[in-house]
């Protein structure tokens, strides 16, 4: 991610439209019913705030529109788009742009801008467009009112939220739901209402927004704590419950610790009406407080086909109101009814909803755990692929329940916190390039200077995503949050901010996160060195500018885009394809802006490219390897009298990042095909070139080999003679990274081959099926069923492929794997049970079908109160204190007389340790066993849930659940 900071004069940035209705044009103009709509919504920060600005036209066309409001406080516009700002005293006025200034009926715009304020940010309590104030006397809006329980609340706390709307000149169409400024659901029939699931401690404003349908709205806000669990509680076994229809379970209710007297505890139903509880009320004593109360939830049979939801909430005097969760699983659903592995999906869902894998905010964590160092390097941070695995998730669970407002959700949370919103890119739309700096093979090679006289290519993507989608955003989601903002980054240095956009890995291939050194996205040399930490990896002529920089794991957004496809389509087979429409159309975008995976890092040509200088800059598609590679990343200033940015691509692609399903999906899928001009071809090239890609790596024995790089050594250099090549690419057998391998791990055969199983599944594919005909037997071999399942964990490589002809394609038998080690990972053993039970679900291979439901068995004895653990060693926490070793290459590297500090203090100098910067980890509650480890002790032993792999259990029994519904 290296970017040229060069600077230039301030240019005036588009700017977001403004959504305006009903409006009344000046005298002379043509009239127009007074009737418009403006949702003005701040995200603030310090002393800062970005306002985003929405205008429905309810009206007559409007041609050409002037916004006017005025700050109740001293807030200031500092920088805006979509619109043209000024600003006399207190007085705003925003004028369209030449593109978003017609307005017909009914159609909308948004603008925006960043602004700065001092104390409170109250917002404007009047609008007018062309001089009429908006709302006027056309319609009256509706009424809502929001209702929350009395409390008290105690951590873990689930609050149902129930909210009463009426109009009075018209209908209600549906009640938005927010929790902290963040849309949680949204619900169009009455009775209106959401349970907020799993709350931590702290402090929560909720909102239910009601809109008419003339999209008039109101809103209702309230205000409630949740705290510190303490002293005596309310427990339910299970804490959500899924009944089959005409079926009942059983839920039984305790307490925490012994009462002083009988306890009293009434239920109270919410919800589904086909959904019952009986007895309504329970007591508990001081003999029968630890062993309970049983009560039965009933579901109805009826004819319809909706799987609904209903809240049971116990209340008792004194104690927190518990809130459970009970999910009918209709037998009339496609895909659900009376099945045992469509039981153990919504149980598995109830735990993960309800077990502390969720931040306030209602992000995903990494894992529920805080001590974990893999990819993140803290368990409460969290990867786009956590997002992605959510998606998914929550599509199985619309397809069981007919429920779509959770998947809803999951994308509102992703688009509001790990996609860069434009106060995150706000200059991501100014012209410029990327310049080329090297990579090298170790951390002690690095700052990497940059080289002016190194040609590099022309993006092709820039100005047709810019032209289709009218702004110069990046949509894509950076790959790393630090959700509790544990390091105290913050956004762009204010320290507090959360979850924070962080990045760790930017040294090469041999660094591994044990080298590391954390850095904001954002980097405004708040933290750090003098220049922040830019110049830890970049060396410049000059001081480096402050700026902004995202780097994008094109398997993550892939995967996003599979979850919507299959949302879709569960959603059609209900005909509630409506419910799902808005989020997939944002998926198809997603998927426009993924193809920038597909390019060389610096837009050089692909093929035989040796040498920097030597290897010829390209135009157009020249530098487009149509592969899904490592990544591809954004970066531009930070600074208002500044105007440049810069994206690349990766030159690098490994096999189990490819997605040929996506490929597949956007281009056969109508409500997925991007806007782009080009991107239909662009994927259908890719679908093919992805498949060819799989088939020149497959091993003599059916794994998939590593993959290829269009720059050898990051830096264009010379591979070994002989090196087996892929349209003009190199093989690489662990391409990217090297400690530990990147091919090493089983997962990312898994991973990759379940895309390839689902497409198996959905067309035939015949290159698919051949690719899994071999790769199953293979695995099925290194697998062991039964009380001491195991599955293959590493493999080791030897040889390499054939030089690839995509016209006589040839068997690679000088290619081999090895499995090396055996293990018993849960999240690996569901992608791996995926995989099977897909190809066995359509080529009816007994075997994969066998082994699945084994695996899956295997799983479920697994569970806990959480989900599905196994004990891990987890030896390479040796390297907590590990410093750098320069015979060895190992160790934090900090360049000699580079100094700095970490948000908190932790001094950054040569010497220190991965644990020296991060000296929170001391702190932890399961620090001790690391550092009697680091004393001489034992190798320590975790049972983690990470997040991912307890959703791939989920949907590995929803999958067995939905293709062998008989068993």
């Amino acid at each position: 991610m290296r970017l040229k900071a060069r600077r230039r004069p301030l240019a005036m940035l588009a700017a977001a439209a403004l959504v305006v209705g009903g409006v009344t044009l000046p005298a002379g103009a043509a009239q127009a019913a007074p009737a418009c709509d403006v949702v003005y919504a701040t995200s603030d920060w310090s002393n800062g705030f970005t306002a985003n600005v929405t205008i429905k036209n309810l009206g007559d066309p409007i041609n050409g529109w002037t916004l006017k409001f005025a700050f109740p406080g001293g807030q200031r516009v500092v920088q805006g788009w979509s619109a043209r700002f000024s600003q006399s005293g207190n007085e705003v006025t925003a004028t369209n742009e030449s593109y978003n200034g017609n307005l017909a009926t009914g159609a909308s715009t948004s603008i925006g801008f960043n602004g700065s304020h001092t104390g409170s940010n109250p917002k404007p309590t009047s609008f007018s467009v062309n001089g009429v104030t908006c709302g006027g006397a056309a319609q009256k809006p509706p009424t809502v009112n929001l209702t929350v329980p009395a409390g008290p609340f105690v951590a873990p706390a689930d609050v149902p939220l129930t909210a009463t709307a009426a109009d009075e000149d018209g209908t209600i169409s549906k009640v938005e739901f927010y929790r902290n400024g963040l849309l949680v659901n949204t619900d169009t029939t009455a009775p209106y209402a959401y349970t907020l699931e799993d709350l931590p401690a702290g402090a929560y404003t909720v909102q239910a927004k009601a809109y008419d349908n003339a999209n008039l709205s109101a809103v209702s806000e309230k205000a409630f704590t949740v705290s510190p669990a303490s002293g005596p509680r309310l427990v339910a076994t299970p804490s959500s419950v899924s009944v089959n229809e005409g079926g009942t379970a059983s839920v039984n209710l305790k307490l925490s610790g012994a009462p002083a007297g009988n306890v009293p505890v009434t239920l109270t139903r919410t919800g589904d009406s086909d959904i019952t509880v009986s007895p309504t009320s329970v007591t508990l004593t001081t003999a029968n407080w630890s062993t309970g109360a049983n009560v039965t939830v009933a579901a109805a049979e009826d004819a319809d086909t909706v799987g609904g939801t209903a809240t049971i909430t116990a209340s008792a005097t004194g104690y927190a109101p518990l809130a459970i969760t009970a999910t009918e699983i209709d037998n009339d659903v496609p895909g659900g009814g009376d099945n045992v592995y469509t039981e153990r999906f919504l149980e598995q869902y109830g735990k993960i909803k309800n077990s502390g894998y969720f931040s306030p905010e209602g992000v995903p964590y990494h894992s529920i755990e805080t001590l974990i160092v893999e990819a993140p390097d803290h368990g409460h941070e969290t990867t786009s692929e956590a997002f992605s695995f959510w998606l998914w998730l929550e599509a199985h669970y619309g397809r069981v329940t007919q429920n779509w407002a959770p998947f809803n959700n999951a994308w509102t949370v992703m688009e509001k916190y790990i996609i860069p919103s434009h106060a995150d890119q706000a200059t991501a739309g100014s012209a410029g390039d990327a310049q080329y700096a090297a990579e090298h093979p170790l951390p002690n090679r690095y700052p990497s200077a940059l080289e002016a006289n190194v040609p590099v290519g022309k993006d092709p993507l820039r100005s047709e995503l810019q032209s289709t989608y009218g702004t110069g955003d990046i949509y894509g989601m950076h790959w790393l949050l630090d959700v509790d903002n544990v390091y105290g980054f913050g956004r762009c240095g204010d320290g507090t901010t959360r979850p924070a956009y962080i990045n760790t890995f930017q040294r090469g291939a041999q660094e591994s996160v044990w080298e590391t050194i954390p850095q904001p996205s954002c980097d405004t040399f708040a933290h750090g060195g003098r220049n922040g930490y830019l110049d830890l990896f970049v060396k410049e002529a000059n001081a480096p500018a402050k700026q902004w920089k995202y780097t994008n794991a094109p398997d993550a957004d892939a995967r996003a885009v599979q979850a919507a496809y299959w949302a879709l389509t569960w959603a059609k087979a209900q005909n509630k394809q409506a419910d799902v429409a808005a989020t997939v159309a944002k998926a198809a975008k997603m998927g426009d802006y993924l193809r920038y995976a597909m390019f060389d890092k610096y837009f050089k040509k692909i093929g035989n490219c040796v040498g920097a200088t030597a290897c010829p800059a390209a135009n157009g598609k020249d530098s487009a390897h149509y592969l899904m590679s490592w990544y591809y990343a954004w970066g531009g200033a930070y600074e208002a009298n500044q105007n440049w940015s810069w994206r690349i691509g990766s030159s690098h692609s490994h096999f189990g990042y490819q997605n040929p399903f996506a490929a597949w999906a956007l281009t056969n899928t109508p409500e997925l095909a991007p806007k782009s001009p080009t991107a239909a071809a662009d994927w259908t090239k890719s679908f093919e070139r992805q498949l060819e890609f799989y088939t020149w790596l497959q091993s003599a024995e059916g794994g998939i080999a590593g993959g290829a790089t269009n720059s050898w050594g990051g830096n264009y250099g010379q591979p070994p003679a002989g090196t087996a090549t892929f349209y003009g690419m190199f093989y690489d057998v662990d391409p990217v990274y090297e400690d530990p391998p990147s091919n090493q791990w089983f997962g990312m055969q898994v991973w990759s081959m379940q895309r390839i199983a689902e497409l198996y599944l959905q067309t035939g594919n015949a290159k698919a099926k051949a690719l899994l005909d071999k790769w199953a037997p293979w695995a099925i071999a290194n697998t062991t069923l039964g009380t001491n399942w195991s599955i293959p964990s590493d493999m080791k490589w030897t040889g390499q492929p054939n030089n690839w002809n995509p016209t006589n394609p040839q068997p690679n038998t000088n290619l081999h794997v090895e499995v090396t080690v055996k293990g018993q990972d849960v999240g690996v053993a569901a992608a791996y049970a995926r995989t099977l039970i897909a190809y066995a679900a359509k080529s009816g291979n007994t075997a994969a079908k066998t082994t699945a439901k084994g695996l899956l068995d295997a799983l479920h004895a697994a569970s806990d109160a959480k989900g599905v653990s196994r004990p891990e060693k987890r030896g390479d926490y040796q390297r907590f204190d590990d410093t750098y070793n320069a015979s060895t290459g190992q160790g934090l590297y900090v360049p000699p007389g580079w100094t700095g500090t970490m948000p908190n203090g932790d001094p950054i100098t040569a010497g220190k340790s991965f644990l020296d910067i991060r000296s929170f980890y001391k702190s932890d509650p399961d620090w001790p066993k690391v550092q009697a480890y680091l004393d001489g002790g034992p190798e320590p032993t975790f049972n983690y849930h990470r997040f991912w792999a307890q959703a791939d259990v989920a949907m590995a029994y929803a999958d067995y659940g939905n293709l062998f519904p008989n068993g």
